[in-house]
C-alpha cells in the first residue's frame, strides 16, 4: 500500500497515515476484516520508519478503526464505535474545523458545500465496519 505522504506537511507523518486509512475506510476503499500491510512492510513502501507506521496504527486501533493480533496483523476492524464515543469525538474535531474556517473567513453556506461536496466523494454503499 502506497501511501501519498507530504513529507514537507506540519503534519506528522504517522497522522497522514492514519488519515489515509481511515479516508479509505470512509469511501469503501478498506473493509471490515481486510488485513493491512505489516508495519514493516508500509513503512518500506512508504519510505518511512517503521516506529511512525507503528504510531498511525496504534492510534487507528485505539480509535476502534482496526484490530491487531500479534500473529495475523492489524485488520480493519467490524465493530462500530458506541455511538455516543463517536459523536463525542466528531463534536471535538468539528468544533476546531468550524473554528478554523471561521478565522480564515469561510461563511456557514460555503463549509456546508465544501462538507456536501466532500461527503459525496464516500462510497454510496452503506459501509460495513466503522462508518
Amino acid at each position: 500500500m502506497t501511501i501519498d505522504l507530504d513529507m514537507t506537511s506540519s503534519i506528522p507523518i504517522y497522522l497522514q497515515i492514519k488519515n489515509h486509512i481511515v479516508i479509505s475506510i470512509g469511501k469503501g476503499e478498506l473493509k471490515a476484516g481486510e488485513y493491512l500491510p505489516a508495519v514493516r512492510q508500509l513503512a518500506c513502501d512508504n519510505g518511512v520508519n517503521m516506529m511512525t507506521v507503528s504510531k498511525a496504527y496504534s492510534v487507528l486501533r485505539s480509535e476502534g478503526y482496526i484490530e491487531i493480533d500479534r500473529r495475523h496483523g492489524a485488520k480493519i476492524s467490524g465493530t462500530k464505535l458506541k455511538n455516543e464515543e463517536f459523536k463525542v469525538r466528531l463534536s471535538c474535531e468539528l468544533l476546531l474545523l468550524i473554528a478554523s474556517s471561521k478565522a480564515n473567513g469561510l461563511d456557514k453556506n460555503a463549509f456546508i458545500q465544501m462538507c456536501e461536496n466532500i461527503f459525496s466523494t464516500m462510497n454510496p454503499q452503506k459501509v460495513q465496519g466503522i462508518v
